[in-house]
């Protein structure tokens, strides 16, 4: 775990947080580490989760596949990011999604009832680490109103506009990196590839933009 702690403490939910307090917290919060390959699962629907978990390495995309094998991809997680906090309150159900790892990936698992309640012998942060909790979760409302943004919209050439317009203004730049392949790209916007992919040619056409695989440039008109 010791591998880590730099990349924990740049992390949200131990924000303000210093590097030795983080060592005592991680028994306070029972925290424990597991590693995964590419294309393995990390998550599956119809599990029930009692942990928060923290990605320290690699990349996750939590997903959903129908009866017939249609992929919709719901979210990216990067390094630092938490998920699984929407089942920390006291009977949540199961996971409605998959999450599966699309990089060898480290994931930290954190005790909910540990991290939700302060300690008798309290680490000096571990109200920190609450507040930190629901700023964290207040986060992940927003990035879900921003999905719901993209699909609002009606037409492919509208959704692309729209994420890739997001993308631009959170890594303040017109010149972006996101990270989806194509197909990956096209399940996150719940788009046809072949038409997702048609469309783009066009925008590059309509001077739009220009790309090679999933690096962009947006050309202001």
């Amino acid at each position: 775990m010791d591998n880590y702690l730099d990349i924990l403490q740049r992390t949200r939910l131990f924000a303000g947080v210093g590097h030795d307090d983080i060592v005592t917290m991680l028994s306070c919060l029972g925290a424990r580490v597991n590693r995964y390959e590419k294309g393995k699962y990390v998550l599956r629907q119809g599990e029930h989760l009692s942990d928060i978990l923290v990605l320290a390495e690699g990349a996750l995309h939590i997903q959903r596949d129908d009866y017939w094998g249609n992929r919709s991809i719901l979210g990216h997680i990067g390094v630092g990011e938490i998920f699984g906090e929407a089942y920390a309150a006291p009977d949540s159900g199961p996971l409605l999604n998959d999450v599966i790892a699309v990089e060898d990936s480290t994931v930290f698992f954190f005790d909910v009832k540990r991290v939700i309640t302060t300690c008798s012998s309290a680490c000096r942060f571990h109200t920190a680490v609450v507040q930190n909790l629901f700023f964290a979760i207040s986060e992940k409302n927003k990035d879900l109103v921003r999905k719901l943004d993209y699909m609002s919209r009606r037409t492919t050439r509208e959704k692309l506009i729209s994420y890739l317009s997001e993308e631009a203004r959170k890594q303040n730049s017109a010149v972006i990196t996101i990270p989806f392949n194509r197909q990956q790209l096209a399940d996150y916007l719940s788009v046809d590839r072949s038409a997702m992919s048609s469309e783009l040619g066009k925008m590059r056409d309509d001077g739009l933009l220009e790309f090679e695989k999933n690096r962009f440039k947006l050309i202001s008109i």
